[in-house]
């Protein structure tokens, strides 16, 4: 199918995307979504993939107009996903769904959806479907390494975060409060 085929028209929803191999996807969208709230803005972060403790959880929580709501086991990763990450990733893009369906949030997060798209947990059409049928209002983010073409093509927004440096490199394992 052409490319064309998915671009959205001029004035529609504006889509941010964070990708690359870089470490701050999350990090960056997160911030977003406090400054957001911190102007007043209801957001709600989906968390795709994801489904153990991360610090942020914590803090975002006690934000009243953030909700966060994960659609992940607890790690998968560095194995084959199982038919239940199939599940819980199309449940979360279901719920999105709806939640974006009844407007009542301004900003909507969909965290590691690009993670969910390259695992084939979900199917790229079905994003483009809710890419398209977010109201204009609705600030829509998705973050994940291996953006798909498509979705970066459609993009109004694209940040690559790029690793120049990491000290995982050096046997350094991930911290509390800085990794996780």
């Amino acid at each position: 199918m052409p490319v064309r085929y998915y671009q959205l028209e001029g004035g529609d929803t504006l889509i941010q995307v964070y990708t690359g191999l870089g470490k701050g996807k999350t990090t960056a969208a997160l911030g977003l979504a406090i400054r957001a709230a911190g102007a007043g803005l209801k957001v709600f972060i989906a968390q795709f993939v994801k489904g153990g403790y991360y610090s942020e959880l914590n803090i975002l929580k006690k934000i009243k107009n953030i909700k966060i709501e994960q659609f992940g086991t607890k790690c998968f990763i560095r194995k084959k996903p199982e038919p239940k990450d199939i599940k819980l990733a199309e449940y979360g893009l279901e719920k999105i769904k709806n939640i974006i369906s009844r407007g009542i949030y301004d900003m909507v997060i969909l965290d590691e959806i690009n993670i969910a798209l390259k695992l084939k947990l979900i199917k790229l059409d079905n994003v483009i479907s809710l890419i398209k049928n977010t109201p204009k209002k609705i600030e829509l983010i998705l973050t994940g390494r291996s953006a798909h073409p498509i979705i970066v093509k459609i993009a109004d927004l694209l940040s690559e975060i790029k690793e120049v440096k990491h000290y995982f490199k050096k046997g350094i394992k991930a911290r509390k409060g800085i990794e996780y």
